[in-house]
């Protein structure tokens, strides 16, 4: 088959597309810009996109830029800004920051410093790295604030070393197995004779207890204190992102807003370019809009603060019902000419056995988590009602394919004490932290409820509400109860996983692989297969 190009235009093309005469091929061109509009070009021409490239964008090299503010600008076509993409790095922002970009849940991917691999005790210049909002630091309770976040960092600090050395006395080494490499067993500590067998050991078991250590702590930190994220998305939605910062009462917020739209002006300028033009501003007076509205709504509700914990499954349907739409699902997909309708009537004639015998005969097809239930399971819903401390919740958080919902930080809903603080015998520690907290927490919310949130401590308790399919409920509850998940988020996926058993026990058998146990130390066993794949490499 004869070549579309000839060999000077084969030699022009091979610098912008990885291959000149395949029917598969990567765009490599270097402009961002160029690669998205010649991926929106092609959906309106019956060239090919190498014609194209060579027609129409290679003699003028702002055709990207000319052809996006013409869609964009001119048509208000948003699908075409999904094809601009960017990786943004922000260091120093606040954990109420970080969870405000965070509930965008579509067209961005996170990844966020972790609180139980990294120890967040380094000073700055002398001071804690926590965040100061202006408004605070500009009133009377600045030296307050000021004082209460230090405390807390003083008290997690000071408690490193000693929870540390307490993990390791209640978990010492020589009762954990480890690889033993002349004959690849597993071996208490004591029997192994390999230097660097007993090197890697030590390695894995100074890792998976430091973690439990920060663990454990991760309480008393408070929710100013500054971490990093790094976000990877498109210009669709990192457009609505900016659109949203930039909508916030807190000056944070509103900051960051400016400073991500500045960056990404340097890289896909095009793609975002709405974001604090008039028809960002106003989105962002709807957005405002809707935020007051529902605060006068909610004045309907009398206010009812609960004290503690709580996992509450609060809304789902009858199994029976669940069960019809599941099959009825699942035999659509395979029966061309029959309406929903059709089958779903049928299903619900079937004998109740035959459809349980269903459910089963599926549930047996997954051999491990990562076998996804098939698309059949959303069709069933279950909402729960919960009250977490805030550093489980951005475990939680993190989940995108459901619906959540979340209230302002504050320390209405109480905290829970860590049995191994008590044991430490830190507890009065623990608990002069959180009671300043509070103190300074109920002054600083009269005048300042948004920006009040920056002082409670992860260890306060956090209302929200989640819902989500069964599909979902299989990935969300077979991770979060894996044996080197934190033991706060554990614990509530085991009861989730719980409730719905009790009102679904048959449909809650294809979450096959939900962990009830419990361990001593949660990073241990995956520390040892990180270490397995650090030797290979090696």
């Amino acid at each position: 088959m004869l070549s579309e190009f000839s060999v000077k235009e084969k030699k022009i093309l091979s610098e912008h597309f990885s291959n000149t005469d395949g029917n598969v091929f990567a765009i490599i061109t270097p402009q961002q810009v160029d690669r998205g509009a010649l991926m929106s070009r092609y959906s309106r021409t019956d060239k090919s996109m190498r014609r194209i490239f060579l027609d129409e964008f290679l003699k003028n090299k702002n055709r990207g830029e000319e052809f996006y503010n013409r869609v964009l600008l001119e048509y208000g076509d948003d699908s075409v800004a999904e094809l601009g993409e960017a990786q943004i790095a922000i260091e120093g922002l606040s954990n109420i920051a970080v969870k405000k970009i965070e509930d965008r849940r579509i067209g961005l991917s996170y990844l966020e410093k972790s609180s139980r691999y990294v120890a967040w005790n380094k000073k700055e210049n002398g001071v804690y790295r926590f965040y100061r909002d202006p408004e605070i630091m500009k009133s009377k309770f600045a030296d307050m604030y000021e004082e209460t976040c230090n405390f807390s960092f003083d008290v997690y600090s000071k408690n490193i070393q000693p929870m540390v050395n307490y993990v390791r006395e209640k978990y010492p080494i020589e009762k954990y197995n480890f690889k033993d490499s002349n004959d690849g067993k597993e071996k208490p500590f004591s029997k192994l004779r390999n230097e660097s067998d007993i090197k890697s050991a030590n390695m894995i078991y100074k890792g998976s207890t430091k973690a439990k250590a920060l663990d454990i702590l991760r309480g008393l930190l408070p929710a100013s204190t500054l971490t990093n994220v790094g976000i990877t998305g498109n210009g669709r939605a990192f457009e609505y992102l900016l659109t949203v910062l930039g909508s916030s009462d807190l000056k944070e917020e509103q900051d960051l807003a400016s400073k991500i739209k500045k960056e990404l002006d340097k890289i896909i300028k095009s793609f975002v370019r709405r974001a604090d033009d008039k028809h960002g501003k106003a989105f962002q007076k709807y957005l405002k809009n809707i935020k007051n509205k529902s605060k006068t709504t909610s004045k309907q509700i009398k206010s009812n603060p609960k004290i503690g914990t709580r996992t509450k499954l609060v809304d789902y349907e009858s199994e029976k019902i669940a069960i019809d739409k599941i099959i009825t699902s699942i035999i659509y997909e395979q029966s061309p000419s029959t309406s929903y309708q059709d089958i779903l009537q049928q299903v619900k004639k079937m004998p109740m056995k035959n459809k349980t015998k269903i459910i089963d005969e599926f549930a047996k097809l997954r051999t491990n988590r990562r076998h996804r239930p098939s698309r059949a399971f959303e069709n069933i819903y279950y909402t729960f009602d919960l009250y977490n401390n805030f550093g489980m919740f951005r475990d939680f958080h993190r989940h995108r394919a459901l619906t959540l919902e979340r209230q302002l930080l504050t320390t209405d809903h109480g905290y829970n004490i860590p049995n191994e603080i008590k044991i430490l015998g830190i507890e009065k520690d623990f608990k002069d932290c959180m009671d300043k907290t509070k103190v300074t927490f109920d002054k600083i919310r009269k005048k300042y409820p948004e920006q009040g949130q920056y002082v409670v401590n992860f260890a306060y308790n956090y209302p929200y509400f989640m819902k989500f399919n069964l599909r979902e409920a299989c990935h969300l509850l077979e991770l979060r109860t894996v044996p080197q998940g934190h033991v706060d988020y554990r614990k509530v996926a085991q009861q989730m996983f719980e409730q719905i058993n009790k009102v679904h026990p048959n449909l809650s058998k294809i979450m096959k692989f939900v962990d009830m146990k419990e361990y001593d130390l949660e990073r241990f066993e995956s520390e040892k297969r990180t270490e397995e794949k650090r030797k290979k490499l090696k």
